[in-house]
């Protein structure tokens, strides 16, 4: 499932994210890529652990914590701290899939990143190229957002980010760990859970809203990892 979150950042949360960006420490970012992607990867990003990125991560985290849609699509059980990347001068990476299993840094805690997030942080009217490509069931998607906007897809997906032509191309990427792991059965739960939600705005205490909630309910019971 490839889903757009709009508005994960309000205009306001935005600017402060943007400030907090031009006056933060970038270093080459092959630092956080596994050996293969290290070939691919040319970019630019915060250090792991960062002040900056400590203080914008929280602040992406609080959002996403009471963004209903990311809650509904994802399923959360834990969700990587955010980094953060920029694209400029042809800067690019090249085809790749993620790590399966991220190790939280600082910490004995590892994740499986069962879904890739990338928020992006500046529109797409402030540069060229930098098109996010994932290739899924359908081929391949391109992904070019607005500030404040996310994109969620299968952590298992081939992916590249395009060169970078004019300007700077800034975002915030990290992953989930899904309480469950399957795209096919999290696509399921999404879906029957929009269903539910329609039916509950369309024709308030209808009976069938609560045997639909009740096998969602159930399947997530089958199915969830806590």
């Amino acid at each position: 499932m490839l889903l757009t979150i709009p508005d994960v950042l309000n205009a306001g949360l935005l600017a402060q994210a943007r400030q907090i960006l031009a006056e933060a420490e970038w270093v080459d970012g092959k630092a956080t890529a596994g050996h293969q992607s290290a070939k691919a990867k040319d970019n630019m990003q915060i250090p792991e652990g960062h002040p900056a990125a400590r203080q914008l991560g929280g602040m992406i985290l609080a959002a996403l914590g009471a963004n209903p849609l990311f809650i509904a699509a994802a399923l959360p059980s834990q969700i990587f701290p955010p980094l953060f990347n920029s694209y400029s001068g042809g800067q690019s990476f090249g085809t790749h899939v993620d790590n399966s299993i991220r190790q939280v840094p600082g910490t004995p805690h590892r994740i499986r990143t069962d879904i890739s997030a990338t928020l992006f942080l500046c529109g797409p009217e402030e540069y060229d190229g930098g098109e996010l490509c994932i290739e899924d069931t359908y081929g391949m998607q391109k992904v070019k957002l607005p500030a404040g906007h996310m994109v969620l897809y299968p952590a298992t997906s081939l992916h590249q980010v395009r060169p970078v032509t004019r300007g700077a191309r800034v975002c915030s990427f990290f992953w989930i760990q899904s309480m469950v792991r399957d795209n096919g059965r999290r696509s399921i739960l999404f879906d029957l859970d929009l269903g539910i939600q329609r039916l509950n705005r369309e024709t308030p205490n209808h009976p069938v809203a609560v045997q639909l909630t009740g096998v969602y309910h159930n399947l997530l019971r089958q199915w969830a990892e806590v």
